[in-house]
């Protein structure tokens, strides 16, 4: 899942936002987007999950997918060292309708500033050692939740029941257990992510100074 081609560029910054599910990382990330266009691209950590073709559509909704197991670390490990060389990549796609991976894949070319979006990009220290700046998106589990539960019904396909038992089983105590202490390891801590306007600022500032100095 590597394309050949290389481009270069000068240093490129890695930045990686972490919080819980519906915490406003999206918002965050799509805030950066819109004010960077095409100087950016964007790394989403849920398309790393394991694939499970051999278990049932009801087998793979009953797994735990909160926790960093579940993930292909190595693999988004690997493929970001090869965006910092330059080299473009071929991302895997995952379908939370059928819980499980697609055939298919997606290029991600580099570019100079690379985001990294995810609940538990700072769980797998391998993974956070990829990242130059970590950005922690801290909301209150309230708010989290009824996000979630707009998200699950609205654009997956979920029903209301499904996604609070799952945030009962598996969201909430792991949530707990392994993003809330990797607070610990971000450099920048933003309540609300996208809607709070003096911590963008200070993000939009730290990146237009990297890229000035490309």
């Amino acid at each position: 899942m590597i394309r050949e081609e290389e481009i270069s560029l000068g240093k490129i910054l890695v930045v990686g936002i972490a919080g819980g599910s519906g915490s406003g990382k999206t918002t965050l990330t799509n805030n950066i987007l819109r004010r960077f266009g095409d100087q950016v691209s964007i790394v989403h950590h849920d398309n790393y999950y394991r694939s499970h073709h051999d278990l049932t559509l009801e087998e793979r909704s009953k797994l735990n997918y909160d926790s960093p197991e579940s993930l292909e670390n190595e693999l988004i490990v690997e493929q970001l060292r090869l965006l910092r060389e330059g080299r473009s990549i071929e991302c895997p796609l995952y379908d939370f309708s059928m819980h499980d991976r697609k055939a298919e894949t997606v290029t991600i070319h580099p570019k100079p500033v690379i985001l990294v979006e995810g609940i538990l990009i700072f769980a797998e220290p391998a993974l956070a050692e990829q990242m130059d700046i970590k950005v922690f998106v801290d909301t209150d589990a309230d708010i989290r939740l009824s996000r979630r539960i707009m998200r699950d019904v609205k654009k997956r396909g979920r029903s209301l029941d499904s996604v609070i038992d799952q945030w009962r089983a598996t969201v909430k105590p792991m949530y707990e257990l392994y993003v809330e202490p990797t607070k610990k390891r971000a450099d920048i801590i933003i309540p609300e992510g996208g809607k709070n306007p003096v911590a963008l600022d200070m993000l939009f500032g730290r990146l237009e100074r990297h890229l000035n100095e490309q």
